[in-house]
């Protein structure tokens, strides 16, 4: 009978431990929330998965080159009432993404919005605060 107390205590506690382990994985710890970053490119591809979204762009730099970022963002369930769905970036759209750059200096960014071809801006953050800084 005891062990059986032992594992209801236990089963109960994992119930509260787990979402706050869950959400630590999905920190901003590679990416430096004190600089915010914006521009403009080209979407290569869009990938609607999780556990994060994932945008690739086409970005030219003051040369001409162009430079493929990559664009991490929260999971499709955070991100559907947003507003977003699977086709809401499609091959050949011209955004502006504004977010936080890698911390490694990749051409990486954890995006915050998204302004559309249409002018829409659409935010990004699996939050509705910012990450501290």
């Amino acid at each position: 009978m005891k062990h059986m107390a032992w594992i209801v205590v236990v089963t109960i506690a994992s119930f509260f431990w787990m979402p706050g382990s869950a959400d630590a994985h999905h920190g901003y710890a590679a990416f430096d929330t004190r600089a915010v970053l914006t521009f403009t490119g080209t979407v290569s591809e869009f990938h609607w998965t999780n556990p994060h979204c994932i945008v690739d762009l086409d970005v030219k730099d003051d040369q001409g080159k162009v430079r493929t970022w990559h664009g991490e963002m929260s999971s499709p369930v955070h991100l559907a009432p947003k507003g977003w769905t699977p086709t809401t970036l499609e091959s050949g759209d011209k955004i502006t993404v504004t977010g936080y750059p890698a911390k490694n200096n990749v051409p990486s960014i954890w995006v915050t919005k998204i302004l559309l071809p249409d002018g829409k801006e659409l935010r990004a953050e699996a939050e509705t605060k910012e990450p501290p800084r």
